[in-house]
């Protein structure tokens, strides 16, 4: 169930005790005030479900980031740990509490109170899009389009002279799966997925968001960050 379908049981109060699932249980953690205010993209025609979810967890992370990570942080851990068991290298793949990224997450999140939402931007998810969709054409997997194009130069193009950034993932079609993998950000030494999305030192306030097919690794994401005027 995304999140978004789990708000709207919530916000009507149709879930009961006995048939709550553990990712609802985790949700009621969160009060509606909450879950309403981090759900910003929820009447945006132009994202899909999982797209919206995303926009939901990242603002759940930035409003409250140790209760992220209790709720539903661990419930990906979990989830993403049983389906990796199937593989041959699970030792690798398994996420572990012992894991150095996973403990300077804790850590981090533990710090996150109160910081503004992200608002989803049709033009930036558009400029999203073309990225992921370039990237599946043309089965690559980096910052810069195959054209030259930076990151500044394609949003820049859409929004001249304000600070930007991007976030990009690769393997998951969901949008808990892609917030936690790049908060996360297990492999990546200068953790910078994690602080674009933790940060407001640049004062990002809208985003594009993209979840595209890909050709070598299934699902690719695109986050594109702007910070513009309110």
């Amino acid at each position: 169930m995304r999140l978004t379908d789990l708000m709207f049981f919530l916000l009507i109060s149709l879930l009961s005790v006995n048939g709550t699932t553990k990712k609802s249980r985790q949700a009621s953690t969160w009060t509606k005030e909450e879950l309403r205010a981090a759900n910003t993209a929820g009447d945006e025609k132009y994202l899909t479900g999982e797209e919206k979810d995303m926009v939901i967890y990242m603002n759940l992370a930035r409003m409250d980031g140790e209760k992220f990570f209790n709720t539903y942080f661990q419930n990906y851990i979990e989830q993403h740990n049983r389906q990796m068991i199937k593989y041959s290298n699970y030792k690798e793949l398994k996420i572990s509490k012992s894991d150095k990224y996973y403990r300077s997450l804790e850590t981090d999140l533990k710090k996150v109170k109160g910081m503004s939402t992200l608002w989803p931007d049709e033009a930036m998810s558009w400029v999203a899009e073309q990225h992921a969709k370039d990237m599946n054409k043309n089965n690559y997997a980096t910052h810069n389009s195959l054209d030259g194009r930076t990151v500044k130069d394609r949003i820049g193009k859409m929004y001249p002279r304000k600070a930007c950034g991007e976030n990009l993932a690769f393997g998951y079609a969901s949008g808990l799966a892609n917030t936690c993998m790049l908060l996360l950000d297990r492999g990546v030494p200068n953790l910078g997925h994690r602080k674009i999305i933790l940060s407001d030192d640049y004062k990002f306030n809208y985003i594009g968001i993209s979840i595209q097919p890909h050709k070598g690794y299934k699902y690719c994401s695109v986050t594109d960050f702007v910070a513009l005027p309110r």
